[in-house]
């Protein structure tokens, strides 16, 4: 008799931006339009399915009440709420319900964070002595190796979908740095994968898995950017492992929030005060 085929899911999307100059290569970082923060996230959700017959029938109850018919972003031209749910955009209520909801979820979230006024000093000393632009997609995709790493190794297949980055797919640079964190992985500990890899980039209206890792972005996201605890608290004991790579008080590494290290808003506001 043949074994099952096992399968892991997950659910890859991003925080904040990289703007990091204006025009007269200013530092811009932590001012309107520019956050101080990158992260991007990784879901895994145990039945990707059974998450995306619920946010459909929370989305189609919520269509269909009387109090959420006149809101901008539940109207189908507007494409947002009605189509997919975004925790920027969703009404508050709405957002409330949507948290209380992925709350139930099997998941397991694991999160990548650069400080972008170190990336941005970084970038202007290596461009007045190398000539070295900085290189946008490289900051992404070297989180991206950070957070696989040791996830490509525990099903025969791994399907990974990646919220798309605007219009881009980069499908052959996505591939590549999984391909980089497997080999990362088998360098460190001597253990191979024959797992199959298979990489989606998708819209969130397309995918339910990455509207869930968008609101659990969102709630650490507004933890760092405004120390507003009270969306990351319920979720907490969903996020597996929280890796702050520029904050390196205690470990060259960075800070690595888990169990063992919850993270707090003290523990962030010791790391700026240092």
């Amino acid at each position: 008799m043949s074994e099952e085929i096992q399968f892991r899911h997950y659910f890859v999307d991003e925080a904040g931006d990289l703007s990091f100059f204006d025009k007269k290569g200013r530092i811009i970082v932590g001012q309107p339009g520019a956050s101080k923060f990158f992260m991007v996230g990784v879901a895994q959700i145990a039945d990707p399915e059974q998450v995306t017959w619920e946010l459909a029938a929370l989305r189609s109850s919520l269509m269909a009440h009387p109090r959420y018919k006149s809101i901008p972003s539940m109207q189908p031209e507007a494409k947002k709420t009605a189509v997919a749910f975004h925790a920027k955009d969703d009404y508050t209520e709405i957002r409330e319900k949507v948290f209380e909801l992925i709350q139930s979820f099997d998941i397991k979230v694991f999160i990548a964070i650069r400080s972008k006024a170190e990336i941005a000093d970084t970038a202007k000393t290596d461009f007045k002595i190398l000539g070295k632009k900085l290189q946008q997609n490289a900051i992404y995709d070297d989180l991206i190796k950070r957070l696989f790493k040791g996830m490509l190794h525990k099903a025969d297949v791994i399907q990974i979908a990646i919220a798309r980055r605007g219009k881009e797919a980069r499908e052959e640079a996505l591939e590549q740095a999984i391909n980089q964190a497997q080999k990362n992985f088998e360098a460190q500990w001597k253990i191979s994968s024959n797992s199959s890899v298979l990489i989606e980039p998708a819209y969130p209206s397309q995918v339910a898995g990455l509207q869930v890792i968008d609101y659990y972005l969102w709630a650490v996201q507004r933890i760092y950017e405004r120390e507003e605890e009270q969306f990351f608290r319920p979720l907490a004991k969903k996020y597996r492992l929280i890796m702050d790579l520029d904050d390196r008080r205690n470990k060259a590494y960075g800070e690595w929030y888990s169990d063992r290290n919850p993270l707090t808003i003290e523990k962030l506001r010791g790391a700026r005060s240092k």
